[in-house]
C-alpha cells in the first residue's frame, strides 16, 4: 500500500482527468477545423473535382497536315485504313492479362502471338522494339492493314475481343510520288510519351495522349503546324457509366501542310543518280587496296543558288518511312538501327561529315587573297613539297611549273596549297604562335561558314571541323589520357597506332607543319557536311551571300485563308571582295571546261548555260577515298559525294551531269530542248490555293533519266 495520504492521490487523480480533457479537446478542435477546411474554405473547389469525376472525355484526333512538293504534289499525306488496336488498360484486368484475348486475335489477323504481345508491350531502356512508347491508357494500334473482313469478325465477337477495337482510322502516308523517297527529309512519326505530355503541358501546343509527334526530318521540324488540335467532348456519367448529358466540348482543328521547296520530280531523279553512281562505283577496283571500291554510303544536294532552298536532298542507304506508320517491327527496327545497314535513318547530307579534299581549295584560295597573295600571282606547283624529312606529293606527282591561284584551282595543284599554307604557319610563329597571330587559313574557313550549323530547318545538323590551334587545345585534353596510356607500350610496340598515340600525348597540343598543309587541301582532321559545301558554292554563284539551307517553303492553314511564306535567310557573307568572287568564278568555269571536271562536261552548252565545278578526291584512314563533285550555275548548286566511291569525277560526276541535263532539257549534243526541262529556272510561285483551302497539284509522270553519253 501506498504511504500518500488520501489527498496526494486524489490530486494526482484530477490532473491526470484535466490533461486527458485538454487532449481530447484538441483533438476536437483540430478535428473541426480540418473539416470546415474541406466544406466551407474548400468545398466548391472538392465538390467541382467530385463532379468531374463524372466526366468522360472522348478525343477525336485531329488530321495531320500534308507535306507537299513545291508543285503541291504530297510527299507525306493521310489516308483511311481499318487499324486494329487494344486496351492495354483492359487486358490487364483480365486474369491472364488478355493472353487469351490476344490469342484469338492472332488467328483472325493472321499474326503470331508473340509479335502481337511485343506491340503491346510497353518500352523501357530494357526493352528492345517493337514495343509501345506511347501512353499505356492509349489504345495501342496492333496493324493499320486489317481486311474488311477481319474488323467484321472483331466487331461482331466484341464478347470475345474485349479491349480490342476496329475502327476505320486517318493514318500517315508517304507517298513517294514519281518514285520520290525523300525519306531522311520527311522523318517519321512515333506516338507521344506521358513525360512529353507532362513537358508540353504549359506549353501553346498542349500534347494529347492520342497525339503521334514527328521524330525527325520536316515532320520534326514543323510538328506544331502538322499537328493541329484534336477535338474533346466531354460526357456527363452516372456511377454505372450511362450518359446523362454533354457538358463543355473544344472543336477539333486539323493540321496546316507544309509546303516545300522539293520537286518531286528532281527529287526521284536525284535518288535514282545517287544509287546508280554508288553501284557503278562497286564495278571499278581501287588500285591502292587492289579490290572494288565499296561505295557504301553518299549524299547529294540540288540548292537554289539565289536562295538556299533546297530541291532535292538524297541519302543512300535509304528506307521506307511508311515502316513506322502503326508501329514499327523487330524486322524493319533492327534493319534501321543496325550497323550491318550502315545507319539508312542518317541523313548523311546534313549528318555525315568527312574530309572534303579538293573542292575544299576555294577556302585557302580565298584565305591567301586575304593574307596579301595575288589571285594572278605565280607560284610553283611541283611535283612535291618537302618539310623536313616528309614530302607531301601533288596528285599523281604531276608538275605544272609556276602557275596563278586560279589555275591552281582548275588543275587542282596540291603543292601551291602546301607551301602557301605552311609560310602562313611559319609567320604565326610555327609550333610557338605569336599572340597577334593571323591564322588566315583557319579564320576564313570560318568565315565561310565551316564548323558550324548552316541553320538549315531540319534536325540533327552536325557542325563539321575546323582543325585550328583551339581545336588542337581541346581535342588534345579530352584524348591525352587514353594516348599517353597506349604510349606506354613504346617503344616495344612500334605499330603506326601507337606511333600516333605517342605523338598525341607528348605534342597533340601543338598546331603542327604537317597538320596545316594537309588542312590546306581539304585533308588531315578536317571534317564538312554536304550541305555546307553545297552552301558554300551557291554563295560563289550568287555573289557571296551564305544563305541557311531551307526546305519548308511555306505553312499554308487548313482552310487556305492564312500563308505563312518562310522567306530565305542569311547568315553571313563570304570574305572575298567582289574582284576576288569574280576572278574565283572564273577559275570554277575554268575547272568544268578545260581543268579537271573538263571530261565530265563534255558538249555541256557552257555559252548559254555556264558551268563552274570542282573536284575532290580525299583520303581516310583505313579506308578508300570518297568522292567529291561541286558544281554550280546562275540557278542551281549541285554537290554529290560518295563514302569510299574513288575518284569525285570518276564517282560522281556522271551522275551530277545527268542531273543538270535535266534540270535543262540538255540532249546528248548539247542542244537544249525546253520540252525536256524539268525545273530550268527555280519555281518561285506556291501552288494555287482554292477556295475550301486545298492546295491544287500539278500531274506528275515517273522521270526517266535523260539519255546516258559515252564517257570519255
Amino acid at each position: 500500500m501506498s504511504n500518500l495520504p488520501e489527498t496526494g492521490r486524489t490530486s494526482r487523480v484530477t490532473v491526470r482527468l484535466i490533461a486527458i480533457q485538454i487532449l481530447v479537446f484538441s483533438l476536437l478542435l483540430t478535428l473541426g477545423g480540418r473539416l470546415w477546411y474541406l466544406q466551407i474554405r474548400n468545398g466548391q473547389e472538392y465538390a467541382n473535382e467530385a463532379k468531374s469525376n463524372h466526366v468522360q472525355q472522348v478525343i477525336e484526333p485531329a488530321t495531320r497536315g500534308s507535306i507537299l512538293d513545291a508543285r503541291g504534289v504530297p510527299l507525306a499525306d493521310n489516308q483511311t485504313r481499318l487499324v486494329v488496336s487494344a486496351s492495354r488498360t483492359e487486358l490487364l484486368k483480365m486474369k491472364d492479362d488478355g493472353r487469351a484475348v490476344l490469342g484469338r486475335l492472332s488467328k483472325v489477323l493472321g499474326m503470331s502471338e508473340k509479335e502481337i504481345r511485343n506491340k503491346t508491350r510497353l518500352c523501357d531502356s530494357k526493352t528492345p522494339q517493337p514495343c509501345w512508347n506511347g501512353s499505356p491508357y492509349q489504345p495501342i494500334p496492333i496493324t493499320d492493314e486489317a481486311t474488311t473482313q477481319q474488323a467484321l469478325q472483331i466487331r461482331e465477337r466484341s464478347e470475345d475481343f474485349p479491349g480490342i477495337s476496329a475502327e476505320p482510322t486517318a493514318v500517315r502516308r508517304y507517298a513517294a510520288p514519281g518514285s520520290a523517297n525523300t525519306a531522311q527529309v520527311l522523318g517519321y512519326l512515333s506516338p507521344v510519351t506521358d513525360e512529353e505530355i507532362t513537358k508540353a503541358e504549359h506549353s501553346p501546343s498542349p500534347l494529347l495522349r492520342s497525339d503521334q509527334i514527328g521524330r525527325s526530318g520536316l515532320e520534326r521540324t514543323y510538328d506544331s503546324d502538322l499537328r493541329g488540335k484534336a477535338g474533346v467532348t466531354r460526357y456527363e456519367v452516372d456511377n454505372l457509366g450511362r450518359v446523362i448529358g454533354q457538358t463543355k466540348s473544344e472543336k477539333g482543328e486539323a493540321g496546316a501542310s507544309v509546303v516545300t521547296s522539293i520537286d518531286a520530280r528532281v527529287q526521284a531523279l536525284a535518288e535514282k543518280e545517287l544509287a546508280q553512281a554508288m553501284k557503278d562505283a562497286r564495278k571499278e577496283i581501287d588500285r591502292n587496296t587492289n579490290r572494288p571500291y565499296e561505295a557504301d554510303s553518299g549524299a547529294v544536294v540540288v540548292m537554289e543558288a539565289k536562295t538556299g532552298r533546297v530541291v532535292a536532298m538524297a541519302s543512300n542507304p535509304d528506307y521506307d518511312p511508311n515502316a513506322w506508320v502503326g508501329g514499327i517491327d523487330a524486322k524493319d527496327y533492327q534493319r534501321l538501327t543496325s550497323k550491318g545497314s550502315n545507319y539508312p535513318l542518317l541523313n548523311r547530307a546534313i549528318q555525315a561529315q568527312a574530309a572534303p579534299g579538293s573542292i575544299f581549295k576555294v577556302v585557302p584560295t580565298a584565305a591567301a587573297v586575304n593574307a596579301g597573295y595575288p589571285f594572278d600571282g605565280s607560284y610553283p606547283c611541283g611535283s612535291s613539297y618537302s618539310i623536313g624529312g616528309q614530302v607531301f606529293k601533288n596528285f599523281e606527282s604531276q608538275s605544272h611549273g609556276s602557275i596563278s591561284l586560279g589555275r591552281a584551282l582548275e588543275v587542282s595543284c596540291d603543292t601551291v596549297f602546301y607551301k602557301l599554307s605552311h609560310d602562313e604557319w611559319k609567320k604565326d610563329g610555327g609550333l610557338k604562335p605569336k599572340k597577334d597571330a593571323k591564322n588566315w587559313f583557319y579564320k576564313t574557313a570560318h568565315q565561310f561558314g565551316l564548323g558550324a550549323e548552316t541553320g538549315i530547318d531540319l534536325p540533327n545538323e552536325v557542325t563539321g571541323r575546323v582543325p585550328d590551334r583551339q581545336w588542337k587545345k581541346d581535342f588534345w585534353k579530352a584524348n591525352k589520357a587514353g594516348w599517353c596510356k597506349q604510349a606506354k607500350n613504346w617503344p616495344k610496340k612500334r605499330d603506326f597506332d601507337t606511333l600516333l598515340a605517342r605523338e598525341g600525348c607528348l605534342e597533340g597540343m601543338k598546331l603542327h607543319a604537317y597538320d596545316s598543309v594537309n588542312y590546306a587541301i581539304g585533308q588531315g582532321d578536317t571534317l564538312v557536311t554536304p550541305i555546307q559545301m553545297a552552301t558554300i558554292y551557291a554563295a560563289i554563284s550568287n555573289g557571296g551571300t551564305l544563305f541557311n539551307p531551307s526546305v519548308g517553303k511555306a505553312v499554308v492553314s487548313p482552310d487556305g485563308k492564312h500563308v505563312r511564306q518562310i522567306k530565305p535567310q542569311s547568315h553571313g557573307k563570304l570574305p572575298v571582295s567582289k574582284a576576288t568572287l569574280k576572278q574565283m568564278d572564273g577559275a570554277l568555269a575554268g575547272v568544268a571546261t578545260r581543268g579537271t571536271a573538263a571530261w565530265r562536261f563534255g558538249g555541256w552548252p557552257q555559252s548559254k548555260i555556264p558551268m563552274h565545278a570542282k573536284t575532290g578526291t580525299a583520303e581516310v584512314y583505313g579506308k578508300q577515298t570518297t568522292s567529291w563533285f561541286a558544281t554550280y550555275t546562275k540557278d542551281y548548286s549541285i554537290l554529290m559525294t560518295i563514302s569510299q566511291g574513288g575518284t569525285g569525277s570518276g564517282a560522281s560526276g556522271p551522275a551530277v551531269r545527268k542531273i543538270y541535263d535535266a534540270l535543262y532539257g540538255v540532249d546528248a549534243k548539247g542542244g537544249i530542248n525546253p520540252k525536256n526541262a524539268l525545273l530550268p529556272k527555280p519555281q518561285e510561285a506556291l501552288p494555287k490555293i482554292e477556295k475550301d483551302g486545298t492546295i491544287q497539284a500539278q500531274p506528275i509522270k515517273p522521270v526517266a533519266a535523260p539519255p546516258g553519253r559515252r564517257e570519255q
